[in-house]
Order: structure tokens, then C-alpha cells, then sequence
């Protein structure tokens, strides 16, 4: 399984990027995972293998499944999410693209373009810190699947 957490633009706080950098780390040891940031939505949807000016649909053929960060998505518990990464994981040869938008939100096109719609709780976060607590999850994820420790007891 291949992951990649994209975030649009350039991330402007460095104890973000240090926290990016350490849970980047964590994940490694479970999956191949990246990190990348898109200079913009169109790029991002080039990323994710459909042309921005295309007229995508949820459907339509690309080269990874591209997941939203999304107030408006499904809610889900930790053990939740964790069930989700490993069934994708033993169905879906894909890339998975998680996408932290921009402050303003996601564009209709790319909205349509995505094949889930997930969020973080019903508070609002600052993209940048939504992208951490994401990551947090994902290796909270695979440390459930894994049987690690690190969950138990929270």
C-alpha cells in the first residue's frame, strides 16, 4: 500500500512541518507513505491522475483513490478509520491521496473528482494542524492494525 498526505501550498509554520516530518516518520515503519504539497487544486488533481480541466467524475479512472479532509465528510472512530486503511489495503492496489485543502476549502471540480469525503470531528481546524491531527490518525491507524501499543488505553 502507497499513501500520500498532500496539503496545498507551502507549509509557513516550522513546528508544523516538524511534527509533518516526525509522524511521516512513524507511518513509514507500516507503509509507504509521502508527503507532497501541491502548489494548488489543479495540481493536486494532476497528482491524483485526472485533469483539472477534465470533467472528472467519481468514477472516472485515475491513478490513486483520492480521499478529501472534509467537515462535511464521514466521521470516524480511530478503530474505525484503522478498518478502513486495512480493508483498503487488502482490496485496492491504488495509491491512497489524503488532501488537507486550502484555508478556503476545496473547489467543486475537486470535490467530484474524490472518491471519499472524510472528517476530522465537527470542530474547525486550521488546515495545517488538521494535516497533524491526520497524520496522528494514520499512524494511530496502523499501530491498531498492527497491535502495537500505542493505542491501548486512550
Amino acid at each position: 500500500m502507497k499513501i500520500k498526505i498532500a496539503w496545498i501550498g507551502k507549509t509557513k509554520e516550522p513546528s508544523i512541518q516538524a511534527l509533518t516530518d516526525e509522524y511521516l516518520k512513524r507511518i513509514s515503519r507500516y507503509v509507504q507513505i509521502e508527503g507532497v504539497a501541491p502548489r494548488d487544486q489543479d495540481a493536486l488533481l494532476q497528482l491524483c491522475g485526472r485533469a483539472a480541466s477534465a470533467k472528472s467524475s467519481k468514477s472516472s479512472g485515475g491513478k490513486s483513490t483520492l480521499v478529501l479532509m472534509d467537515s462535511r465528510g464521514k466521521q470516524f472512530s480511530s478503530e474505525e478509520f484503522a478498518r478502513f486503511l486495512g480493508e483498503y489495503q487488502d482490496r485496492n492496489p491504488l495509491p491512497l491521496v489524503f488532501a488537507v485543502g486550502p484555508a478556503d476549502g476545496f473547489s467543486e471540480a475537486v470535490r467530484d473528482a474524490a472518491q471519499h469525503t472524510i472528517s476530522l470531528g465537527k470542530i474547525t481546524l486550521a488546515h495545517e494542524l488538521a494535516r497533524v491531527v491526520l497524520l496522528e490518525q494514520v499512524y494511530r491507524a496502523f499501530t491498531i492494525l498492527k497491535g502495537h501499543p500505542y493505542h491501548s488505553g486512550h
